[in-house]
């Protein structure tokens, strides 16, 4: 069994070195208990992909765990579970990374695998072949998630041009023709120091963590990285639409608009605008949308489930370095018809838009927000997680702010996050409708 962490409560003391060959270090310690947590970030995602090889992200990430120069494949696992420890790792659009947490004691062992994995990767023809299956079962399990494939076909009707809307997990034809050279020149052109943020949270000494860094990392060779060049978006002319119909039991109903940048003024007014539609999620895409939100009071779980037209309802807006998507997601009842519920939606989101919302509903979404906030730190992994997802996407000092943020949101902001963000012209419907 994985050791299990204690609560939490954050140091405002983060600690910050930059190593010669341009790596990060971020090192928070805290006392609570005898452990540490190390996470390595590297930005690059999806959004980094050239023709031809989208899903090389995602694909390179899982041969950072197939074996290095100095870890054998069969042992790279067996290294922290040892010590009763854990470790993953993940890629999304902004960044890719790698965690362990176990004892204290067991930091030079996770610094180790990180420094393995950031400069001895193998890459063996034997394991990418292998994985190639394992990814393409994992692209076709999604395309028969009703859900799922209505979530990615929205994404690419909504945006154009920005390279968000590539999936994460690539298209069939570049994951069958991609070679071990594509997977290993990738993997060497971004898994480099000067790419990366390392953080360290838990009960560690700085001025040790940093040692054992420097002894780790100080000598992986930096490499020039290209700037990264996306394009812009431009503006929606009008309201989008897709509809799917498709082999299937339950319908499914999605409606994004464009949304801000994490660091755009608009972000946290619109992160209470959904916690007042939808109930509020936090803004730890690794803890947070495991807990079900406080929904019973939220604007559309009223009139949409508790009226019995919908079974569930979802709101989505992650933190991201560039603008995105804010998308609310219906699952239809028996019976119900798509329109009945499209029109029972867009009726609520209107009276939102020319309405605004009340002080007690805003001091309300405050609450649950900060609340959130405080499940989604509940440890020194997702402590950690925090520090370097916003530094990939920002700064690591942008998610100490969020408090003050949420504090500094008034009323008449929301209402006009709402007025602008939900007008028809700026959203894209998608429906999947089930066939026999």
């Amino acid at each position: 069994m994985p050791i299990a962490e204690p609560p939490v409560a954050p140091s405002p003391t983060v600690h910050e070195q930059l190593l010669d060959n341009g790596l990060r270090v971020l090192i928070q310690p805290i006392r609570t208990a005898p452990l540490a947590s190390v996470w390595c970030w590297y930005r690059v995602g999806s959004r980094d992909e050239a023709p031809g090889l989208t899903g090389v992200s995602h694909w390179v990430e899982h041969m950072n765990f197939k074996g290095t120069t100095n870890i054998p494949r069969d042992k790279v696992k067996g290294i922290i579970e040892q010590f009763g420890g854990y470790w993953n790792g993940y890629t999304w659009i902004d960044q890719t990374t790698y965690t362990e947490t176990a004892p204290a004691d067991a930091l030079d062992h996770m610094l180790f695998i990180e420094a393995e994995r950031m400069a001895n990767c193998l890459y063996d023809p034997a394991d990418c072949e292998s994985e190639r299956t394992v990814i393409i079962s994992e692209l076709q399990g999604g395309e028969n998630d009703p859900d799922t494939l209505l979530e990615q076909e929205l994404a690419l009707t909504a945006l154009k041009a920005h390279p968000y809307r590539i999936p994460t997990i690539g298209w069939l034809s570049d994951l069958e023709r991609m070679s071990r050279e594509d997977l290993y020149g990738y993997y060497r052109q971004h898994y480099v120091p000067n790419n990366a943020t390392l953080v360290i949270t838990g009960d560690v000494e700085v001025n040790d963590a940093l040692r054992s860094v420097e002894r780790r990392f100080g000598g992986i060779a930096p490499r020039t990285v290209a700037p990264r060049i996306s394009t812009r978006e431009p503006a929606q002319l009008g309201e989008r639409r897709l509809k799917i119909a498709k082999e299937g039991t339950t319908a499914y109903l999605k409606l994004a608009v464009h949304a801000p940048a994490m660091q755009d003024e608009d972000f946290v007014p619109m992160l209470l605008l959904d916690a007042i539609l939808t109930g509020a999620k936090g803004i730890n895409i690794w803890a947070s949308f495991r807990m079900p939100p406080p929904q019973r009071s939220a604007r559309l779980y009223q009139a949409l489930v508790n009226t019995g037209l919908a079974s569930s309802v979802a709101g989505g807006l992650i933190p991201t370095q560039e603008p995105f998507l804010y998308t609310v997601s219906l699952t239809a009842t028996q019976g119900t018809p798509l329109p009945r519920l499209e029109d029972a939606l867009l009726e609520q989101l209107e009276q939102v838009r020319t309405a605004g919302i009340t002080a007690a509903e805003l001091q309300k979404g405050k609450h649950q927000l900060r609340a959130r906030m405080v499940f989604e730190n509940d440890s020194i992994s997702n402590l950690a997680h925090q520090l370097g997802f916003f530094a990939t996407i920002g700064r690591w000092q942008d998610y100490l702010e969020f408090s003050r943020r949420i504090d500094d949101v008034s009323v008449e902001q929301v209402a006009d996050v709402a007025a602008r963000r939900l007008a028809s012209s700026n959203r894209t419907i998608g429906w999947f409708e089930p066939t026999p």
